[in-house]
């Protein structure tokens, strides 16, 4: 969430800055937060008061007992009752205030970063590299659309996969996914170099999602195990953020950077008919996640470093490609600034997303209270703490890049030529399929 002083330091800013994000409604939830952060100030200063004024009558009383004034000491505690009631009133006001505050803190976006473009909508994203690798025609044969030729070859059978579980759940078989798990460990061997490689758990519990920002935001788009009082894990940037949840780093230890691959679990509400086919949504798919833990002034050089593993992912695999940056329009609620790597399926004919790198700020850090100490020159640790900034970005998601695969490497005869780069990883197999 953003920094709750603000709304008193700077409302301007903040309202200058949400403005960007061409929000309904934004505006006025910041209007409100002011005027709730307001009156908490002004409970704390009545509080305040009424403990000096308590504790002066204290000792009036005793003062009074000790000369023996009876009847001045008994009025002075029922002034005192009547002042401690009066607290009593203001704490609960205080608690509903507070709580009614916070609700609204945990739906206002993210400050954009001075430099992301301006826009209001996905429209207004400007390409900053690229196209790389983009024909200027293609042939036929790589016209086909992945989920026709894949069903082919065998290699998807979503059919069963609803039988099985539902509209949206996709089902590889045989080489299809063998190359599903190649790309899962490219991913991860491409970024083991800076990443440390983390298996963490698929299920994930509100505070978890309330840190990154999925919740209360977005709870319809995530799957819920009410009983336990657990999430199915949209992305392993939930649990990749709580790992330091509620600790105190040191700044010599930042930055700490993982990666993690996992099952992601998505309802995509809102989604039914727009790119259901195929490979392209689904409600669960396998990725493979970077994030970073950063002091301020490490997280912009940390964000140039995982948008160029992002890109490297995908020119190694020889695909056309681009990388645009996310106008605040178009930024997600907890981002600050935004970099996608697109590619091209010439069968779909289509620009697909298949990496979204993010710098948050300090935005989760303060949900997930994950805050560090500054040390000196002389190795002493410094008095106070900040929030860290966190990072994260998809090394490589599957589905996407799957289907470009299929449909950028079809040869004429309908086959799919394996990538070179992931050779290592196929058990042998340099074609997917023969004839069809």
């Amino acid at each position: 969430m953003i920094d709750q002083r603000l709304l008193r330091t700077d409302l301007d800013g903040v309202k200058e800055a949400l403005s960007r994000r061409a929000r309904a409604g934004t505006i006025d939830d910041i209007d409100q937060a002011s005027r709730l952060d307001a009156r908490l100030l002004d409970i704390a200063r009545q509080r305040d008061a009424i403990r000096a004024s308590v504790n002066g009558l204290s000792k009036q009383v005793g003062q009074f007992r000790h000369d023996g004034k009876m009847d001045d000491a008994d009025a002075l505690q029922a002034e005192s009752r009547e002042l401690g009631a009066q607290e009593k009133s203001l704490g609960t006001e205080h608690d509903e205030v507070s709580a009614a505050l916070n609700e609204l803190l945990l739906g206002i976006p993210n400050l954009p970063h001075p430099g992301a473009p301006d826009g209001a909508n996905e429209d207004d994203n400007p390409v900053i590299v690229g196209p790389i690798g983009l024909r200027e025609e293609y042939p036929p044969h790589q016209r086909v659309p992945h989920w026709e030729s894949a069903e082919q070859l065998g290699i998807l059978d979503n059919e069963r996969a609803t039988k099985i579980s539902g509209a949206m759940f996709t089902m590889q078989r045989g080489a299809g996914a063998t190359l599903a798990r190649a790309l899962c460990q490219y991913g991860l061997d491409l970024n083991a170099d800076a990443h440390e490689e983390i298996r963490a758990p698929s299920l994930v519990s509100t505070a978890a999602l309330t840190a990154t920002g999925q919740l209360p935001k977005f709870a319809d788009d995530a799957y819920e195990i009410e009983r336990d009082d657990l999430w199915a894990s949209p992305t392993a940037e939930a649990p990749l953020t709580s790992i330091y949840a509620q600790e105190t780093l040191k700044d010599t230890e930042l930055p700490i950077r993982l990666m993690a691959h996992s099952s992601s679990y998505r309802r995509e509400a809102g989604s039914a008919g727009r790119d259901t086919r195929g490979m392209l949504r689904a409600h669960e798919f396998d990725k493979v996640e970077m994030m970073a833990y950063a002091t301020p002034e490490q997280a912009p050089e940390l964000l140039d470093d995982m948008v160029a593993r992002a890109e490297r992912a995908i020119a190694e695999l020889g695909l056309p490609y681009r990388v645009i940056e996310i106008c605040t329009g178009d930024m997600g609620q907890s981002h600050h600034r935004t970099y996608d790597v697109e590619v091209y399926a010439p069968g779909a004919d289509a620009w697909l997303e298949v990496s979204s790198v993010s710098w948050l700020g300090d935005y989760q850090a303060r949900r997930a209270g994950i805050r560090f100490r500054r040390h000196g020159e002389d190795g002493k640790p410094l008095k106070g703490t900040e929030f860290a900034h966190t990072l994260n970005g998809s090394a490589l998601a599957v589905p996407r890049v799957w289907a470009a695969i299929i449909e950028n490497y079809r040869n004429e005869d309908g086959t799919v030529t394996v990538p070179e780069v992931l050779h290592p990883y196929m058990r042998g197999i340099t074609v997917i399929g023969g004839s069809v």
